[in-house]
């Protein structure tokens, strides 16, 4: 399958174009669209999010992934294949997190796309070379084995607020595995203790859980965490025992 994971937004043609392609050049392959609201230009949030979400997912599957302020600028266009998973996208540090967590990586650079729209290389460079690879298990012509960008200066866990859902829960770009199940975390001196779901709270009382896919969330029940002054993406994330490197 082809999955896509994007800021490209519901609204507009965006996501749709590069659906369109996809599903022309390699057709009878599922397109999935797991994030096309990803927060816009936030590359490091991403990249927090695509390990833990792309995790689930079986060897072979095509991932396109695109945050890309850089867009028609000097940045290259890559194809990662990390733990039997592919990647695609701009090579602008979104797969920084992938590549450092997975046990086998290559990567190579993808050739320059005659007749591309400057502004637009989801549709014209990154669709097709997913295209290519859901049909073939394979790079395309012309790609070349080169270095990723890998950002060694962020932290293996990000404390910040890095998503918000449409229910309004907070998603961190911390791992539960580093964050023991007593700990209490602050966030703009709201402080939040740990449940495990929503259910054992009262209503309208925040919590922090984990999530279906092992990242700290912050939630309140039948209510939004968003709602609370000051939890919004960027919002930093404050335990007391643990220093946390939020670069």
């Amino acid at each position: 399958m082809i999955v896509l994971f994007t800021d490209f937004g519901i609204e507009g043609p965006y996501t749709g174009q590069v659906q369109a392609v996809s599903q022309q050049q390699a057709p009878g392959i599922p397109v999935i669209n797991l994030f096309s609201d990803l927060v816009p230009f936030d590359i490091q949030g991403a990249a927090y999010l695509l390990p833990a979400y792309a995790a689930g997912f079986p060897s072979g599957v095509v991932f396109i992934c695109i945050v890309d302020p850089g867009v028609g600028g000097d940045r290259t266009g890559v194809v990662i294949q990390a733990d039997g998973r592919w990647y695609v996208g701009p090579d602008e540090g979104l797969f920084s997190l992938v590549t450092r967590r997975a046990q086998s990586v290559q990567a190579a650079r993808l050739p320059e796309a005659v007749g591309a729209s400057p502004s637009f290389h989801g549709r014209d460079v990154f669709a097709p070379a997913a295209a290519f690879l859901a049909r073939n298990g394979r790079l395309p012509g012309g790609c070349e084995p080169c270095e990723v960008v890998a950002h060694a200066d962020w932290p293996d866990d990000l404390a910040r607020v890095v998503y918000i859902d449409r229910f309004g829960n907070a998603i961190t770009g911390l791992r539960t595995t580093g964050v023991p199940d007593t700990a209490t975390l602050t966030v703009n001196d709201h402080v939040i203790k740990r449940a495990q779901t929503f259910s054992d709270v009262s209503e309208g009382e925040a919590f922090w859980y984990e999530n279906a896919n092992g990242l700290v969330e912050i939630a309140v029940n039948r209510g939004r965490a968003d709602a609370l002054p000051g939890i919004r993406v960027g919002a930093a994330v404050r335990m007391e025992s643990i220093d946390f490197n939020t670069c």
